[in-house]
């Protein structure tokens, strides 16, 4: 999350490129093995509110680098990706949801934590929707709560959740594309449920 400018192997973006397309690529691989009745759950981030893709210039070739407006890419794709898989394994009785775990104090924000601004960006982030920092240990149980929840039924059934963004134990209400980050504490952009946004990526 927000790491430095750099490039994967392959030579795209990193977060982009370690985010997105690594868990495209094995999800497909796996998808023959999945039957009737199973549920493909991608964790994402309200951190997709920060930016669309941009499959003009998705390793910011031509694009100034920012840190968060990748990491929000990222996610956005990660949503994308379920609104495509979810439409195209429906018919198989596989169905896709993303999810937003929670903000966990762990490594992932190393390279927020080592800039300057860490306590703006910390304070901008919980005021935008990324709601309570917890500590690894409570976060690991935090974390089995909405992935367990959308995964085994508990919420709403698979025709409710299946191509949708789930936050906080339930579907995400659209919010404007429009609307600031500041001022947006809960819900999915537009943008990242597009379905014609997601066959392209």
């Amino acid at each position: 999350m927000a790491t430095p400018f750099s490039h994967t192997a392959d030579g795209f973006e990193t977060q982009f490129g370690t985010n997105h397309l690594g868990h495209f690529v094995l999800v497909n691989r796996i998808a023959p093995l999945l039957r009737n009745g199973s549920r493909l759950i991608n964790l994402s981030s309200a951190g997709h509110r920060y930016s669309n893709v941009d499959l003009n210039d998705p390793n910011f070739e031509r694009t100034p680098y920012e840190p968060f407006v990748a990491y929000g890419r990222s996610k956005t794709a990660n949503i994308l990706f379920t609104v495509a898989f979810d439409r195209r394994h429906r018919g198989l009785g596989v169905r896709a949801a993303a999810v937003h775990p929670g903000v966990i104090e762990t490594e992932l924000a190393r390279h927020v934590r080592s800039g300057p601004d860490f306590r703006r960006s910390s304070t901008r982030s919980l005021k935008n929707g990324l709601r309570m920092v917890r500590n690894p240990s409570d976060g690991r149980r935090f974390l089995k709560v909405p992935r367990l929840r959308c995964g085994r039924r508990v919420v709403a059934p698979a025709e409710v959740i299946g191509g949708k963004y789930c936050e906080n134990c339930h579907v995400g209400e659209v919010v404007a594309d429009s609307a600031t980050i500041s001022g947006v504490s809960e819900g999915v952009r537009a943008y990242a449920l597009d379905p014609y946004n997601a066959e392209a990526l």
